[in-house]
Formats: structure tokens, C-alpha cells, sequence
């Protein structure tokens, strides 16, 4: 045979295998869809709403306005810090690192708000905690030091916002609660 022919008749033989190949893969796929149309119904009935739950959640808009107020109250005082908004989860949504804050801030006012939102309650009043349950330290990603206060909606928590850079802990919380009023405003 010559080159030319048989390279035709192995084009010929692996267009026919695959074309086999594919009806059967076509087939095997319309055969799977008709078998799980009814797994799919049986799953669509146990999902109901009861199922469920609602959450209260900062817009970015609402979590940058609340890092903003923080932000602009340390300023006020001459004070170079950090400001994280974290959401329900503990996820950061908004992070502003004031001009020559320093380094350790940044993570410091994340952890300082997932733990005020993780526990609803500001971080000073946590810090007196830790005489009962010292252990409480060793959670990860939390910081028991002053700067952390939670957003509440309904009593409930819905977001952090922590502060660090100022000499103190106290100076850091009330920044905090300064970006908890921009958000009354």
C-alpha cells in the first residue's frame, strides 16, 4: 500500500472510532440525565426554607465608612493606626493602614476584630476573661488586647472593627467605637 493510502484509511478508521466513541458517549450522558431527573426532583422536596437561615451582613460601602470613622478619629488625636472591618465570619472585608502605622498593626486589627465579633463584645472587656479561662488566648486568630468592638444588628454580631497602633488599648477601642458611630450616622 502506499503512504497516501494508508494514511487515508487510518483517517477513515479514527474518524469511525470516533464518531462510535462519541455516540456511545452520548448516549451513556442522555441515559445518566433521564436516571438522576428523578434523584433531582426527590433532592428539589427535602430542600425546603425551613432549611434555612438569614444573615445581617456590612455592604463594602457601610464597612469602608466605618473604617474611614475610625480612621479620622485616631488622626484627630495624631495617632498612626490601623483599621480592619471584618464580617460575621471573621473574613476581612476592609483593611486601612494609616499613613506610618506601623508594621504589626495590620494584623493586629484584623485579629482584634474577629475576636470582639467572634465573642460580640469589645475586646477590653475579653482581656479581664482571660483570668477565668487563660487558655482562651490559644484560640487562633485572636487578640485579647483592647481595640476590638463588634457591629451588632439586633443584639446580634454581625461584624468587627479593630484598631492597633495607638500607645494604648484604650485609645485603639475608642477608635473603634468611633467607626461603629460613622456607621449611626
Amino acid at each position: 500500500m502506499k503512504t497516501r493510502t494508508r494514511v487515508l484509511t487510518g483517517t477513515a478508521l479514527a474518524v469511525a472510532l470516533g464518531a462510535g466513541t462519541f455516540g456511545a458517549v452520548g448516549a451513556n450522558a442522555a441515559q445518566a440525565e433521564v436516571q438522576s431527573a428523578p434523584a433531582a426532583a426527590a433532592a428539589k422536596k427535602e430542600v425546603g426554607e425551613k432549611n434555612f437561615t438569614t444573615s445581617t451582613h456590612l455592604t463594602v460601602d457601610a464597612a469602608t465608612r466605618a473604617a474611614q470613622g475610625a480612621l479620622e478619629a485616631a488622626r484627630k488625636e495624631n495617632q498612626k493606626v490601623t483599621v480592619a472591618v471584618v464580617d460575621r465570619n471573621g473574613n476581612t472585608i476592609v483593611t486601612l493602614r494609616g499613613d506610618g502605622a506601623g508594621p504589626q498593626s495590620y494584623e493586629s486589627a484584623q485579629r482584634k476584630a474577629f475576636t470582639a465579633v467572634s465573642w460580640n463584645a469589645p475586646t477590653s472587656v475579653l482581656v479581664g476573661r482571660l483570668a477565668q479561662a487563660p487558655n482562651l488566648k490559644d484560640i487562633p486568630g485572636t487578640l485579647f488586647l483592647g481595640g476590638g468592638v463588634p457591629v451588632q444588628a439586633g443584639g446580634a454580631p454581625v461584624a468587627g472593627i479593630g484598631v492597633a497602633g495607638a500607645p494604648s488599648g484604650d485609645l485603639d477601642e475608642k477608635f473603634a467605637k468611633a467607626g461603629v458611630e460613622a456607621l449611626e450616622q
